[in-house]
């Protein structure tokens, strides 16, 4: 059953935390650097409010909620979307029993309230009109104005806020007085392959050592090249694991022309040249692309 508050003589249903299964692997500075930035060192400190940056798949929500989960806090996710409103993120009316309004927090309102942790996720798809609504929350005032409901609410002193954002085309740019509040900036760049292979083995405790390895090299090439992520390996591995299951072939065993199939089905038919069988092959087209092109660019410079 859901949890009520009164604030002001208006009751409010709470939202309730996640509760999912995300553990972070890998880079530790990366956790410290959000713990730093949520710390509060003297009386007249405050919390921060950091963006989590970086390509969509490298970990950025699993990041924030590790981190809240570690300082035992509960943790809140509100996906952000472009049809996001004001009212979408504060408090939303609706007709309950006996068609009396009944008013629900959303779960960034209920963090305030019960001192969570909420993670914006990818918070750059929504409207200047909805940061707008979030503005005093980033400051020194700590508190969201609902005019729907004409209510004022201060966060309790342990709530947290982060927020993590992606770049693609249906992302809005941030208002500047919304940007200078997002502070600092934690970039989750693509992983080394020692933790790349943990975190698959994390997500993959069922895929075999030649399976995965075979799937980081892949991965590990890609990055040079500022491709795909751990997201995507996990994927191809569970599609050519429940492929093989399917057609009663051993799911630990490596076919590699079954691999690049199932690379096909995930990703696009330019993804297979980081295979590590594939990929010298490519290294070696793309140098010799590029001497036939600077021979032949100079060649024009001179005639010209």
């Amino acid at each position: 059953m859901s949890e009520k508050v009164v604030i002001s003589d208006i009751e409010l249903i709470l939202s309730e935390p996640a509760n999912v299964d995300m553990q972070w692997v890998g880079n530790e500075d990366l956790i410290n650097e959000l713990k730093a930035a949520w710390m509060v060192v003297d009386d007249m400190d405050l919390p921060l409010t950091p963006r989590i940056l970086g390509k969509p798949g490298v970990g950025k929500t699993t990041l924030a909620y590790a981190t809240g989960k570690r300082l035992r806090r509960p943790v809140y996710i509100f996906q952000a979307t472009m049809d996001t409103r004001p009212e979408d993120l504060l408090i939303s009316p609706v007709i309950s029993e006996n068609n009396k309004i009944a008013y629900i927090a959303s779960s960034l309102v209920s963090a305030m309230i019960k001192g969570g942790v909420c993670l914006l996720d990818e918070a750059n798809r929504m409207s200047e009109k909805s940061w707008a609504s979030l503005a005093p929350l980033m400051d020194k005032r700590r508190y969201i104005d609902s005019i729907i409901v004409g209510l004022r609410i201060y966060a309790h002193p342990e709530f947290r806020l982060c927020v993590t954002m992606n770049s693609d085309s249906s992302t809005f740019e941030l208002p500047e007085y919304i940007e200078s509040r997002l502070s600092p900036r934690i970039i989750v760049e693509f992983p080394n392959r020692t933790d790349e292979l943990a975190i698959l083995n994390y997500n993959l405790p069922f895929g075999s050592e030649e399976i995965l390895n075979y799937c980081v090299d892949f991965l590990q090439n890609s990055h040079k090249h500022d491709e795909y992520t751990v997201r995507d390996g996990i994927f191809i591995v569970r599609y050519y694991i429940k492929t093989r299951a399917l057609n009663g072939k051993d799911q630990n065993k490596l076919n590699k022309k079954e691999f690049k199939n199932a690379i096909l089905h995930i990703l696009d038919e330019g993804a297979i040249m980081y295979c590590p069988d594939e990929y010298e092959e490519f290294l070696k087209k793309q140098k010799e692309e590029f001497i036939s092109f600077d021979f032949f660019g100079s060649k024009d410079d001179d005639d010209d």
